[in-house]
């Protein structure tokens, strides 16, 4: 039996130094997206309980969570992409976890999944087609918009 080869061949473990390395350049990555993902998961939660959804009725909650947190990473990403160059933990912070917390594409997968099964066949088809045109639109929009707000203050 061949002896199993390390996940990162440039990374031996063994190697106090290259341990070091690894756990200085990735953990405060791995912080950051957790301390975002908490408060983004915090405020989706806290978004379902001030718009619950009734049973068998369209999630427009988890659509409109999922649209806004998408409108906002084109904004983002355009701002740290374009305009400035951000410490290397704001991505990871706030594009990663904040908004990968804050919207919520796993209880739409359930909530498609639920009206399906409910016999909300029409509702669960809806949400799911809504869901995916209008958060590729949402991101493209805003992109857009926000490069064209920024050429137009350079000029």
């Amino acid at each position: 039996m061949a002896p199993s080869e390390p996940i990162d061949p440039d990374i031996d473990l063994s190697v106090p130094a290259q341990r070091r390395e690894l756990v200085d350049g990735q953990a405060p990555v791995l912080a950051a997206v957790a301390v975002g993902g908490a408060l983004g998961a915090a405020a989706r939660y806290g978004a379902s309980l001030l718009w619950p959804t009734a049973a068998g009725a369209f999630p427009l909650t988890t659509l409109l969570v999922n649209v806004t947190g998408c409108a906002v990473i084109g904004v983002f990403m355009v701002l740290i992409t374009d305009v400035w160059a951000a410490h290397r933990l704001v991505r990871p912070f706030f594009g990663t976890g904040v908004l990968g917390g804050f919207t919520t594409f796993s209880t739409y997968a359930v909530d498609v999944q639920h009206l399906i099964g409910s016999a909300e066949a029409g509702t669960g088809l809806a949400h799911l087609a809504a869901t995916v045109i209008a958060a590729l639109a949402a991101v493209w929009c805003s992109a857009s918009l926000t490069r064209r707000l920024i050429s137009r203050r350079q000029k």
